[in-house]
């Protein structure tokens, strides 16, 4: 039950995941395939909004972004109490005054006394340079000598200090800047914020001319004199404050970039993007049209719309839908499948050619992208999808490879979003190569094969350039190299991969069956060195079965090399199989009859571990399995029931189980072919006279029996097939069995003549009809095969 069972829930669940896979990779492709354009690229297929979604007009919103970024003033700092610089001034006048005091004592006047100044505080004293650079350091200014003096000669009167206050005051309460050329633009836009640094107050100023530059502000100083003179200030008091009040003139307004920058980014935030709506069915761009950028902007939103919430429920969905058809081609018999590994081995070539074809696109569009004047279009006739026909061919035959080739050719044009002359081309080229391999004894056939189809791919491939009239062009002789080199790999990868496909899967190739059939082979020697007589016996029933196998449309290499190696478990006890006692002691007569049987079944599963431990392959295996079905070893199995008669005086209940093969019973032609060969010519070997009407009967009693039994109930054999069998069976025996020609001999006078005129050897007591010892010897040697 678990036999059939587990394929059952294997086909599902590789049913499943084939599914998946495949949804996973088409589904945004299929329902909303994303187009990748450039500008300037022509489109090559209608696009249609799928649905309604707003496009950002991505031009118009920069330009309201860069109108608001413009609005905005620039910021300028302004420090326009001067509250820095008044108490350096007052500083400064308090020190040198000080200064001066001090210096007359020294000079020996009283401090009172009417002393010239410029004796009292020379030049050249140390006191005089000491307070010259103490009043220049704490104004902050170059020192100046001539200023210097000026005032010391004024006596750092208390006028000139409030004169030069007066001046600084007015100056940096209108402002100070480094340059007006670099506040032009500035002003151009609207006028300037000033925010005062100390009161953090702003107000926005529009007139330029409020301000000074520095050699303004020098210029406006300078023009006080009359002013000063106005006040009660003398002309060389005036003078003096002028001079140091331009020296003091420095920049209280500077351009704050940082906050400027901000308020500007700011602006630019608070501005939406600007959007334009697109209608579902809407038409975004029409084949052949060149790709502009208002294009691009719409082809973005479109793949955008295709959220990944949307696309995680497309997935179900797609695989839903890929589930169903192959479901569909299944169960409608397009597909079949026969064993755990042919399940495995279809999904696997399946997945296997499905991922390669979605590279592939997606590489060819990279190279189009990179060589421009390379079309992806035609470098998609270089796909080897031929591949997957050769191998299905090869281990399956051409009826599951031209399935196959249908279902991959559907999916491979659905990955490249190719139209349906690409799904000819896919098909077409998949057929040529599973028929080129159809019999497929040398590797070279492989090459051979992809050569072939290499040509026809060269043939399609022009024709579909010659249906969009691109024959003359480079498109066409990039479509027709690339479709040759696509046939020649798929024969160099199937070349390659065979041997890998037969060691994973266990599958057994022509190529292998030969190599196995060679008569050579260690484990063929060895059984014709320990049980010669089951060698014979092997070598016969091959001949019996490759001559009928195409008569019922079997593998006949298959079926000869099976029937080589199917009894090779008798090689552990040979002398207790009869072929291999040549007229010795026969070791069954000291044995119990169901230890008899016990150690005819066994030569099978010893058979197979053998097999398996010399990987003769899956095939083999299963008809070596296979060959004697679940068929009852009728001889022990009365002697049994005979010896339980003769014990208890009656019947009692012997299990038929017991003496019967464990099967399974035949599940192919080769296997059911091996069976009957088997049993047909262990019979043949018993016959007294073999002349062809006596074969045909044995023969066809045989093979009644077997097929009454129900041992071919498993097998695709049909009665048609059957008497084609008993054909095949009869001719094959009649020639092994036939009558030579009598050569007469003069032979000795005291020789008795032989009955049949035979002359060629001395007559001997068994020549002449058999004994009716003879007879019986036959009739129990029949029951001991279970054929009487």
């Amino acid at each position: 039950m678990d036999q059939v069972a587990n394929p059952a829930r294997l086909r599902w669940i590789a049913l499943i995941f084939m599914s998946l896979v495949v949804a996973v990779l088409l589904s945004p492709n299929v329902l909303t395939r994303p187009a990748y354009y450039q500008v300037g690229d022509v489109a090559s297929r209608d696009i249609k909004a799928s649905q309604d979604f707003l496009v950002e007009n991505k031009d118009l919103t920069e330009k309201d972004r860069e109108k608001a970024s413009r609005e905005v003033r620039a910021v300028y700092d302004f420090d326009g109490s001067s509250l820095n610089l008044i108490p350096s001034i007052r500083e400064a006048f308090d020190l040198a005054r000080d200064s001066l005091k001090n210096a007359s004592p020294q000079n020996g006047q009283d401090a009172s006394g009417s002393a010239p100044l410029d004796k009292a505080f020379s030049p050249k004293s140390e006191a005089y340079l000491f307070a010259r650079d103490r009043f220049f350091g704490i104004l902050e200014i170059p020192v100046d000598d001539r200023l210097f003096d000026h005032l010391a000669r004024l006596g750092f009167s208390s006028a000139a200090e409030e004169a030069v206050i007066n001046l600084v005051t007015v100056i940096s309460e209108r402002g100070v800047v480094t340059s007006k050329a670099t506040m032009k633009p500035h002003m151009d836009r609207g006028g300037i914020v000033l925010h005062e640094i100390y009161s953090k107050k702003e107000n926005t100023v529009t007139d330029p001319d409020r301000f000074f530059d520095l050699q303004a502000a020098k210029n406006f100083i300078k023009g006080q004199s009359k002013a000063l003179e106005g006040k009660g200030a003398s002309v060389e008091i005036a003078e003096a404050a002028i001079k140091l009040a331009q020296s003091l003139v420095r920049p209280n307004l500077t351009f704050n970039q940082r906050e400027t920058e901000a308020r500007r980014e700011l602006a630019r935030d608070s501005i939406k993007p600007v959007f334009f709506k697109v209608k579902k069915g809407e038409m975004i761009v029409r084949e052949g049209e060149r790709i502009g950028p208002e294009h691009i902007l719409k082809l973005e939103a479109e793949t955008k719309t295709s959220r990944p919430i949307d696309l995680i429920g497309r997935i179900p969905a797609m695989t839903i839908l890929i589930g169903i058809l192959f479901a569909s081609i299944y169960f409608v018999g397009l597909l079949r499948t026969k064993s755990t590994a042919d399940i495995l081995f279809d999904a696997s070539v399946f997945l296997s050619l499905f991922l390669i074809t979605w590279t592939y696109n997606f590489v060819a569009g990279e190279i189009e992208r990179g060589f421009p004047y390379l079309s992806s279009t035609a470098l998609l006739f270089g796909l080897p999808v031929a591949v997957g026909a050769m191998l299905i061919s090869i281990f399956q035959g051409v009826g599951a490879a031209a399935s196959f080739s249908l279902i991959l050719s559907v999916f491979a044009s659905l990955a490249t979003g190719a139209r349906v002359e690409f799904f000819i081309y896919f098909f077409v080229s998949s057929l040529i190569a599973a028929y080129g391999v159809r019999n497929c004894t040398e590797r070279v056939i492989l090459i051979k094969a992809g050569l072939m189809t290499g040509l026809i791919n060269i043939i399609l491939s022009l024709a579909v350039q010659m249906i969009y009239g691109r024959l003359y062009t480079l498109d066409a002789i990039v479509a027709s190299l690339a479709g040759f080199l696509g046939g020649l790999l798929a024969g160099i990868v199937a070349t390659g991969v065979l041997p890998l496909v037969e060691i994973a899967f266990g599958f057994t190739t022509d190529i292998k069956l030969l190599e196995l059939g060679n008569m050579d082979q260690p484990l063929l020697r060895e059984l014709m060195v320990q049980a010669p007589g089951t060698y014979h016996h092997s070598v016969v029933i091959s001949n019996m079965v490759e001559t009928t196998a195409k008569a019922v449309h079997a593998n006949p290499l298959l079926a000869k090399v099976s029937a080589y190696y199917h009894d090779i478990g008798k090689m552990k006890k040979p002398l207790y199989f009869i072929e291999n006692q040549a007229g010795g002691e026969n070791r069954h007569e000291k044995l119990a009859p169901s230890m008899s049987s016990l150690i005819l079944i066994s030569h099978v599963k010893d058979a197979v571990e053998l097999a398996r431990e010399q990987k003769l392959g899956r095939a083999i295996i299963d008809i070596i399995q296979q060959h004697h079905g679940t068929s009852l070893i009728s001889y022990f199995y009365h002697k049994a029931q005979e010896r339980q008669l003769s014990k208890s005086g009656r019947v009692t209940e012997i299990k038929e189980e017991d003496f019967r093969y464990p099967g399974p019973k035949p599940q192919t032609k080769e296997a059911g072919l091996v069976m009957l060969a088997d049993m047909v010519e262990a019979a043949s070997r018993s016959l007294v006279d073999p002349t062809p009407a006596r074969i045909q009967g044995m023969v066809q009693k045989i093979i009644n029996k077997v097929f009454s039994d129900g041992q071919l109930d498993a097998c695709e054999l049909t009665l048609k097939d059957l008497h084609e069998i008993a054909k095949g069976f009869n001719k094959t025996l009649s020639g092994i069995f036939h009558h030579r020609i009598e050569y007469p001999e003069t032979v000795p006078s005291q020789a008795k003549k032989v009955r049949n005129g035979n002359s060629d050897h001395v007559p001997t007591e068994d020549s002449g009809a058999r004994k009716p010892e003879d007879k019986a010897e036959v009739e129990e040697t029949l029951r001991r095969l279970g054929l009487s």
